[in-house]
């Protein structure tokens, strides 16, 4: 049997296998199948034509837009968007007539990082928090938390806010500026970002 919580709404046509569980508040929209062996968190939403595998881990607050497939060993954190139609794999070299079942390689999405319609994240990476992959990218290496990617295969262009606004700082080296969006302070130190919280006074 599902653990579907009480608070959770799954539409008609959704397939959910025994064993899955879905959190308060999440909405499994139309022609959604999710296996038994997945755990889906409080508040997600999985737009139509969503898969979700079985050793797949969603976060609370998690949306995914139509027509995604979540793969076995993928792991999606709190605050995840997953947009339409991107693609997530989890084998790195298949062909047909060899078996790699047992060569799964993990993903992990961190928290609050945005995934743009249409990109691809070829398994085995780690998407920093906060990430923002631009539509159609190819992601085939680890993404710093905060990076905006785009291109083919991705590249990082610059920096992101948690408000989701790019700022205006060099990818590498040091500087400072403040999100338009939000008004908090980021600082670039060696190449590495980091949130101050907003100005005082």
């Amino acid at each position: 049997m599902s653990a579907i919580d009480q608070e959770a709404t799954v539409h008609d046509s959704a397939i959910v296998d025994p064993g899955a569980s879905i959190g308060p508040g999440s909405r499994v929209w139309h022609f959604v199948h999710v296996c038994g062996e997945a755990t889906i968190g409080a508040g997600c939403s999985l737009g139509q034509n969503v898969f979700v595998g079985n050793k797949v881990v969603i976060g609370d607050n998690v949306k995914i837009q139509n027509n995604v497939s979540v793969y076995d060993n993928v792991t999606l954190e709190d605050d995840v968007f997953c947009g339409p139609s991107m693609v997530f794999t989890n084998v790195y070299n298949p062909r047909s007539a060899v078996s790699r079942k047992d060569e799964y390689r993990d993903t992990l999405v961190r928290r609050g990082a945005t995934l743009g319609a249409n990109c691809t994240i070829v398994c085995g990476v780690e998407i920093g928090e906060e990430a923002f992959v631009g539509a159609g990218a190819v992601v085939n290496r680890n993404v710093p938390p905060h990076a905006l990617m785009v291109g083919v295969p991705a590249v990082q262009i610059g920096w992101m806010s948690r408000h989701g606004e790019r700022l205006d700082l060099p990818t590498t080296g040091n500087g400072t500026t403040t999100c338009s969006g939000s008004g908090e302070r980021y600082e670039l130190i060696d190449g590495v970002l980091h949130c101050r919280g907003r100005i005082s006074g």
